[in-house]
């Protein structure tokens, strides 16, 4: 063991790195806090409660709609907020019950879920994460403030930050994948771009980082379940997303529905008391998940609701979404001295507090604005931007004898599969607003970009899920036709998402049926991909030339598509997110620990080491790889020194050629392994990465400067901090394929 650590930092609790300063009281504040503080002595024990209340709009097929008893909530000033309401008549008719019929005329929040857009749909988050250009992720989240401004909200459910490592959970798909320093620095960039510059600004909403905590590492990948984690791995992996998020100025955060080590989130004071507010310092409010309040009673640590009421007030939750607990209990619960006038005051202080820094009191209507629900709502820009990120978070599978891109002599094609067509599918789970209508589907993509030129002929083959062969013979027919054959496999948008966790995650139906016959035929083919998770796909690649993963692009998922199949965008997006070989390996991530009994490289199925009898351990595309049209070659590392002092950054480079006949992009990975820790360390932790354009034939150095501190982990004792010793770094175009070289930091 190490006997010397070079401590940067000391956790004050089991927080992880980082600081959440306050910045001096300016003016603005204490003007804020004197006008709440004198609107609060002026509620009610109720009005408190209804401020601490959320309650759901529905939408029929005439449009947008309310019950009847949440309008009388409202005009009884007891709803703090409206989700699911959108549209500026819609919003403004409700704003205008609440701060024209009420005692005390409080505006209400209006919350969605805008998960990866509102009426333009982009690309579900976890592709957005395969395009690693944060850049572009905060600008996709700018695009979906000002629409959804632009239609009467001012608030939304998003970013999801859930570290998920197991694609089995439907729920992988609202993510940024399985590495915590990407996910990070992922959310980051949705904050931010939710937020804007100001959140007085009118096209800026309140990002709401969710779910807090560790919902993406439910046991068996199933959705609401149990979350049995350490704290070193809860600390260490899961929670400094969240952490990320907050220290970007989130305005609020979700609870989870899971427990952890036996205690609810939404009843957990350690987790958002001591962790949220004490020591990271949040500022902002917290809401629950829908109806989770009352779920404490079949999770079983609340006899009734009253029970659950008291709990997660005192816990830390400021908002009670949909379950009506905190309205039905909370004013007998601080007559009855369970809960406090000051626990009280301070959840209300905190949701007024946000609607004060929104500009709702002095403008409730700033977010209806007709003439920008007009102009703002699918803008050309937006959608040709949709259309960029579409083609950008494409990844490049497998590519055997440059079958992609499409030759421009291709004179007939076949697009076959139950995805060739499908409209709505494109949209992917939780599409905000969008409408299927506007979607561009992968067929429409191709006539798009070739016009009268090329003849396009189309069979499902198969539906996604039933057993029925009946249109294969005819997809046959249409493969032995055509010059080149596109087969669109995959899940439907329902598969994904929330309360839709898979155990078998290959291609559903008989979609494995149609691909092997119509490869058969022996013309060139590819395989476009259409899912919201890895799947575990080893005998679809096993036959395929070509596969390229588009996950569900949106708006103008075809159109993207169709750039990068013909070649007028060069695939540049890398998985963060491992496809495993097969369910059974599953959870599989790449920053595993080597065990007592790692795998002999030489003799993998060696008996008596930690491998499996039926399966390689490794996956079937790793975390960080795809492919391009042009290829790359790396050097071995440089080092400027072999041996570091404290103090002292390690600065490694490599130079990359690009070796093919185009020019492309190229994510270059910076990956570290602490050879000897104070405990077992991962066999590569991410640490850096570049994204870099390379004209075909040149060659370019990419230096990286990693300080010593970014070395550091969690401790026995849970100190935070980096060792002196043994080290290696390592370079590449994904994480199994890299460059090694060694490094040494002194004592």
């Amino acid at each position: 063991m190490k006997t010397l650590k070079l401590v940067f930092l000391l956790a004050v609790s089991l927080a992880g790195p980082g600081s959440c300063k306050h910045e001096k009281e300016q003016p603005a504040d204490r003007k804020m806090q004197i006008f709440i503080d004198d609107l609060i002595r002026k509620m009610t024990a109720e009005e408190k409660a209804g401020q601490l209340s959320l309650f759901t709009s529905d939408w029929t097929s005439t449009g947008p709609s309310i019950r009847n008893d949440y309008i009388d909530l409202i005009r009884e000033g007891k709803t703090g907020g409206i989700f699911n309401a959108y549209t500026v008549d819609f919003v403004r008719s409700l704003q205008k019950t609440a701060v024209e019929e009420t005692r005390l005329h409080i505006p209400m929040l209006f919350g969605f879920d805008d998960i990866h857009g509102h009426r333009t749909i982009f690309p579900v988050p976890l592709a957005q994460a395969c395009t690693w250009d944060t850049t572009l992720i905060e600008k996709v989240e700018r695009i979906t403030a000002i629409e959804a401004t632009a239609e009467g909200l001012n608030w939304t459910f998003a970013p999801m930050v859930d570290l998920a490592r197991d694609p089995r959970w439907g729920r992988v798909m609202e993510g940024a994948g399985e590495d915590t320093w990407l996910g990070s620095l992922i959310a980051a960039a949705r904050v931010k771009g939710f937020q804007g510059k100001s959140l007085s600004d009118s096209n800026s909403v309140l990002a709401c980082v969710k779910h807090f905590a560790a919902y993406g590492a439910p046991q068996a990948g199933r959705d609401y379940y149990t979350v049995d984690i350490s704290d070193r791995s809860l600390n260490e992996w899961y929670l400094p997303p969240y952490r990320a998020a907050v220290n970007a100025g989130a305005g609020s955060v979700m609870t989870s529905f899971n427990e952890i080590a036996g205690v609810p989130s939404t009843s957990n004071r350690w987790l958002l008391t001591d962790l949220l507010r004490r020591n990271w310092n949040f500022t902002g409010f917290v809401v629950t998940d829908y109806g989770s309040i009352n779920e404490l009673i079949p999770h079983g640590v609340a006899a009734d609701q009253e029970d659950a009421a008291e709990m997660s007030v005192n816990a830390g939750v400021d908002m009670d979404m949909q379950g009506s607990a905190f309205l039905s209990w909370l004013p007998a619960l601080v007559k009855e001295g369970k809960v406090s006038e000051e626990t009280l005051n301070n959840a209300v202080r905190r949701v007024l507090e946000a609607k004060y820094r929104l500009g709702l009191f002095d403008d409730p209507y700033k977010y209806c604005n007709n003439k920008r629900e007009s102009e703002d709502i699918m803008r050309p820009e937006f959608i040709a931007f949709a259309r960029e990120v579409a083609a950008k978070s494409c990844v490049l599978l497998k590519n055997d004898k440059n079958t992609l891109p499409l030759s421009k002599a291709v004179k007939t094609i076949a697009v076959i599969g139950p995805l060739s067509d499908s409209r709505a599918d494109m949209l992917g789970a939780w599409a905000g607003a969008g409408s299927a209508d506007s979607c561009v589907t992968l067929v429409e993509g191709i006539r798009n970009k070739t016009g009268l030129s090329v003849d396009i002929l189309t069979e499902r083959g198969c539906n996604i899920t039933d057993e029925e062969y009946d249109g294969i013979d005819r997809a046959v027919a249409a493969a032995r036709q055509a010059d080149f054959v596109i087969l669109a496999l995959g899940e439907s948008s329902s598969m994904s998402g929330e309360a839709a966790s898979r155990t078998d995650i290959g291609l559903p139906g008989m979609q494995m049926k149609l691909a092997e016959a119509v490869i058969k035929t022996g013309k060139p083919t590819a395989v476009v991909l259409f899912n919201g998770r890895p799947l575990a796909i080893p005998g679809l690649d096993e036959i395929s030339p070509a596969i390229l993963e588009t996950w569900f692009g949106g708006t103008e998922a075809g159109n993207g598509i169709a750039d990068v199949l013909f070649g007028d965008i060069n695939p540049s997006g890398k998985l963060t997110m491992t496809f495993p070989l097969n369910v059974g390996q599953v959870p599989l991530f790449y920053n595993v620990k080597n065990t007592g009994r790692p795998i002999n490289p030489e003799n993998p199925h060696e008996k008596y080491k930690s491998n499996y009898l039926d399966s390689p351990n490794t996956p079937l595309f790793p975390f960080g790889y795809g492919l391009s049209y042009t290829t790359f070659q790396y050097s071995d590392i440089k080092l400027t020194k072999q041996s570091y002092r404290h103090g002292e950054n390690i600065i490694a480079s490599a130079d990359i050629t690009n070796t093919g006949d185009r020019d492309g992009e190229e994510i270059v990975q910076l990956y570290v392994h602490d050879i000897v820790g104070d405990v077992t360390r991962p066999v590569k932790e991410l640490k850096a990465f570049k994204k870099v354009m390379i004209k075909k034939g040149q060659t370019i150095t990419v230096a990286f400067t990693v300080a010593p501190e970014e070395l550091a982990y969690y401790h026995q004792d849970m100190s935070f901090s980096y060792d002196p010793g043994d080290f290696e770094i390592f370079i590449g175009t994904n994480s199994e394929n890299v460059k090694k070289a060694s490094f040494k930091i002194e004592e």
